[in-house]
């Protein structure tokens, strides 16, 4: 863009909460966190109803931290849940704004982002941007298989996040993305570990209602049968079943908080239960990040822990005890969502990276 500072509007809606960031190059001038509580967002039949609500907080910190949407050069949203497509920096248009309100592929409060900033963006004349959505897709062959033709493995991770540290690992090792073979475990609510192979995501486990490491909100892989068992025992719905495996599931279930800070406390002081339960925890993290060590043949450059999780020293020193023997452990702790938005906005309008059609 011919020498002059971008202006980005960086939009993060999540389930109760709504992030909000402006960017000055690569600059940060603000990342503010809109809560909403419970009750508010209880008012909405659906997500699409909290359209106005959410576009409303936005408009008023903007304006309250003394900016004129005028300023904008282009507007980012995390991407919500589209069909499956490749990696890369999208432009929000009609055909990925109506898969998103059909609910074929799942719901998400960031599609209603991504609408937002598509409306924005027409209203000011700017380009409107998502990035490595949950959806991306880089699957090779042989990670698509059950032993069920009517199931196939889905790709659905924390792509935004696993993209942004791939790009900042590889940097680090003095490599271009395209060159890094790494294995990225991102630990938060939910868990996901990936195989990263010369720009892509060739495996990594369903970090939505699938199969890998419990997590603090999900219950990772289980036993089929038994599973199957409880399905169709009578004592649980459909939905109930679903919110047990992602919601209610993995450390929430087992000790009755996603907290790691409390659950560190009790461990401290004692708790044997907490303690076996997050030793568990680490050990299913790690044998996961050996299957995708297999999945690169052993060819691993790096390893990198990232996520709100890789905050705690304990989790941490427990993973790489146990995988450092494969390669060096890496740690970048925090999501770092509304950086990577930002960073990925201004790769395209430098030219630096090719805006892709979604259709």
């Amino acid at each position: 863009m011919d020498g002059k500072t971008i202006n980005l509007l960086i939009l993060n809606p999540g389930s109760t909460s709504t992030k909000v960031g402006v960017y000055q190059d690569e600059t940060p001038v603000f990342v503010e966190t809109l809560r909403h509580d419970a009750e508010t967002i209880g008012q909405f039949k659906n997500i699409w109803e909290q359209y106005a609500f959410r576009k409303s907080a936005i408009a008023g910190v903007v304006r309250a931290k003394g900016w004129d949407f005028k300023q904008f050069t282009a507007i980012v949203s995390r991407g919500g849940i589209f069909k499956p497509i490749p990696s890369g920096v999208y432009d929000i248009n009609q055909a990925m704004l109506d898969d998103a309100q059909s609910g074929i592929y799942g719901q998400h409060i960031s599609s209603v982002g991504c609408q937002i900033a598509f409306d924005m963006g027409r209203e000011l004349g700017i380009p409107a941007f998502m990035i490595d959505p949950p959806c991306c897709d880089e699957l090779c062959d042989e990670a698509r298989y059950t032993g069920l033709p009517q199931l196939k493995r889905r790709s659905m991770y924390h792509a935004l996040n696993q993209k942004a540290i791939g790009r900042r690992l590889a940097k680090e090792l003095g490599l271009e993305y395209p060159a890094l073979r790494a294995v990225i475990a991102h630990l938060g609510g939910g868990i996901s570990v990936a195989a990263h192979f010369l720009g892509r995501v060739i495996d990594v486990n369903n970090a939505l209602d699938g199969d890998g490491p419990y997590s603090p909100e999900r219950a990772g892989s289980l036993p089929a049968g038994d599973l199957i068992r409880m399905c169709f025992s009578g004592e649980y719905s459909e939905a109930q079943m679903l919110k047990m495996v992602s919601g209610k599931g993995g450390l929430l279930a087992h000790l009755n908080t996603t907290d790691g800070q409390e659950i560190e406390a009790r461990i401290v002081n004692g708790d044997i239960k907490a303690k076996a339960v997050v030793e568990a925890m680490a050990y299913q993290i790690s044998k996961e990040i050996g299957a995708m060590a297999a999945v690169l043949k052993g060819d691993v450059q790096a390893i990198a822990l990232t996520g709100g999780l890789a905050h705690w020293q304990r989790l941490v020193k427990m993973i790489s005890g146990s995988v450092n023997f494969i390669a060096p452990v890496h740690v970048y702790p925090g999501e770092n969502e509304i950086e990577a938005l930002a960073l990925g906005a201004l790769r395209a309008l430098r030219g630096e990276e090719p805006v892709l059609k979604y259709t």
